[in-house]
Formats: structure tokens, C-alpha cells, sequence
């Protein structure tokens, strides 16, 4: 008897449209749980080498939260390139401003494989939103309810 590990072919897979409200989540939790969707981690037939995670379609990203004092503390600096051109801003800052989405955007990226092509081709599969409306209803996404996979993954605080 013979056996053999069955490997996809990105031909074989079946892509579905998954919806998760983010309101009240924890962002960590949140992002590795959407980064396993993405890489396609939650399969039996998980293979490493081919894009088989799903579309991953977020909304309310404006409202997530964050444990112990993150939201003040933890702080993002950047150069602009220039002299004395360092700039820094918190998560609280970020969260308030023009593309709160961009908060959890970045956690999941950070969460995925890094340089790789298919890291890249799977993060375009992923939709924020800030808002509770998106536009992808057509695909009939199916609904997770994150909040009630764990109670870690909500802060009511």
C-alpha cells in the first residue's frame, strides 16, 4: 500500500468569499485569524506553494481595539528622507485618522510570509473596510462570526 500526500494544483481550488465584522476584536487575534484564511491554512488539503486561502471581505476596521495601553503607547516612526525628517505617530493617531483601515492591513501583511510573491498575490485577496457597508455582496460572502469563536477575541472596554 502506497502513500502519498495529495498537493494542489492552483487549478483545484475552490475559493470562497468569507465577511467578518470587526467591531470590538482584538486586532492580533483578528489578524492571524484572517491571515490563516488568507494562506489557507484552515484546509485539509493545505498545500505551502499554492494560493488555496479565500477572500477575506472586513468591515467596522475603524472599530477594533486593542490590549493593555497600545493604543497610546505603541508609536510608528518613519523618515521622510530629509534632515531631522523622523516622524512618529501612535496607534490611537492612526486609528482616528484619514485610513484607520490601514491598522489592520498592516498587522495581517506583517502576519504573512514575508517578500514572497504569493505573500503579495494573497494580500490582495484581502477587502477593509472601515465602515459596515461593502460592496461585495454579489459573491454571497459567507458571514464569520469572530466574536463568538473565542470571548479573548472581543474587548468591550
Amino acid at each position: 500500500m502506497k502513500s502519498t500526500t495529495a498537493s494542489l494544483k492552483p487549478a483545484e481550488v475552490e475559493k470562497k468569499w468569507i465577511v467578518i465584522d470587526a467591531q470590538d476584536a482584538v486586532v492580533g487575534r483578528l489578524a492571524s485569524f484572517i491571515a490563516m484564511r488568507l494562506r489557507g491554512k484552515h484546509r485539509p488539503d493545505y498545500t505551502p506553494h499554492v494560493d488555496c486561502g479565500d477572500f477575506v471581505v472586513v468591515v467596522n476596521a475603524d472599530k477594533v481595539k486593542f490590549t493593555g495601553k497600545k493604543l497610546t503607547d505603541k508609536i510608528f516612526y518613519w523618515h521622510t528622507g530629509h534632515p531631522g525628517g523622523v516622524k512618529q505617530r501612535n496607534m490611537g493617531q492612526i486609528l482616528g485618522g484619514k485610513y484607520p483601515e490601514r491598522v489592520l492591513e498592516k498587522a495581517v501583511e506583517r502576519m504573512l510570509p514575508k517578500e514572497s510573491p504569493l505573500a503579495r498575490k494573497q494580500m490582495t485577496h484581502l477587502r477593509i473596510y472601515a465602515g459596515g457597508e461593502h460592496p461585495h455582496a454579489a459573491q454571497n460572502p459567507e458571514t464569520i462570526a469572530f466574536a463568538d469563536l473565542n470571548a479573548k477575541n472581543v474587548r468591550s472596554a
